[in-house]
């Protein structure tokens, strides 16, 4: 199988084409500038990858690189819930990349895309209530990430319609685990939590966590099988962030348990705690006003029923190996080894 990966230097998209080659697949490494050497050092290292640009605002460059491809993954994505001023970068790169992805991949004749979209794009539910499954759509659309993978997404189905292409979504949970050279806001949450951050209180929420390793085994059943439609790639059960610091506690003794427990009327308050912490501790910012509006009274609980019956797709990596294995990159980037 010939396969493109959009995004490849991503934290996704690396591992993912490390799979996808070392699964003997042909796979051509998509990134917006092959002179980027920040971006694409670890990428030129890999034997049997053909690095190739794959800039989504150039569409004679997108067809190029798709040119005698059978399954294209889009993983490109601008990830960031924090920085001010990004909402509409964000949103083009989501909605704008996912078109041209999508147009590209039509005028090449590719037999199927496979985006990566999110579990975001599905709504919180209150506590005790269902979970949320591929079915449903959040409407809550004041996060410009959330808006920008619900949008993004929505985009990807119209088009695939409109010029009948064969595309199947998959919505990983907050991705963890090895093969990242920068955090992204997934990872910035566990750095924050081992730098101290809920020392004080963890609050009393969940956070939908899955290794990297499994999003990849996702991807790549739902383009090796006969399938269509929305995958949620989740953990089986959502873990609270206590459950989470007493893992990685056991992990390193030096990571601090949290004092007391942070009611969930307090939710509001958080992202003051975040940036307090921030200018005291150094730790990464990880929530925003309009996040914690959207998370009060609401908890992440989502299925992976269908990923687990269409797909035989089961979350292999365990909580603690997830967590062990992110501390242990975090670390390694620090020292210079990542």
């Amino acid at each position: 199988m010939q396969t493109l990966v959009t995004g490849a230097n991503g934290h996704l998209g690396y591992n993912l084409v490390v799979a996808l080659r070392d699964a003997g697949h042909r796979v051509r490494a998509g990134v917006r500038s092959l002179g980027d050497r920040r971006k694409t050092v670890r990428l030129k290292a890999l034997a049997r990858v053909e690095l190739v640009e794959a800039e989504l605002g150039r569409p004679d460059q997108l067809r190029a690189a798709m040119d005698g491809v059978d399954v294209v993954f889009h993983a490109a994505a601008v990830y960031d819930y924090v920085t001010p001023g990004r909402g509409q970068e964000i949103l083009d790169a989501s909605v704008k990349g996912a078109d041209a992805a999508l147009r590209a991949a039509a005028d090449a004749r590719v037999r199927k895309v496979v985006l990566t979209s999110s579990v975001v794009t599905l709504p919180f539910t209150a506590p005790g209530a269902p979970p949320s499954d591929e079915r449903h759509w959040t409407t809550d659309l004041r996060v410009p990430y959330i808006r920008a993978k619900t949008e993004g997404e929505r985009v990807a189905w119209r088009v695939a319609g409109e010029l009948g292409l064969n595309l199947v979504t998959v919505l990983p949970g907050a991705i963890l685990g090895p093969g990242f050279v920068r955090n992204t806001p997934s990872i910035d949450v566990i750095e924050a939590m081992s730098m101290g951050a809920l020392r004080l209180g963890a609050p009393d929420m969940n956070y939908p966590l899955v290794d990297v390793r499994d999003v990849v085994a996702a991807h790549v059943l739902a383009a090796e099988q006969d399938c269509e439609g929305r995958f949620a790639a989740i953990n089986d059960t959502q873990p609270s962030f206590r459950a989470m610091l007493e893992t990685m506690h056991a992990i390193d003794p030096k990571i601090p348990l949290p004092m007391m427990r942070i009611p969930r009327f307090l939710t509001r308050t958080l992202p003051l705690v975040d940036r307090l912490n921030h200018a005291m501790l150094g730790t990464p910012q990880s929530l925003t006003s309009e996040l914690a509006a959207s998370l009060d009274g609401k908890v992440w609980n989502v299925s992976n029923r269908r990923a687990r019956e269409t797909l035989g797709w089961r979350p292999s990596i365990t909580m603690e190996k997830s967590l062990r294995d992110t501390l242990e990159t975090l670390r390694a980037n620090r020292n210079g080894q990542g």
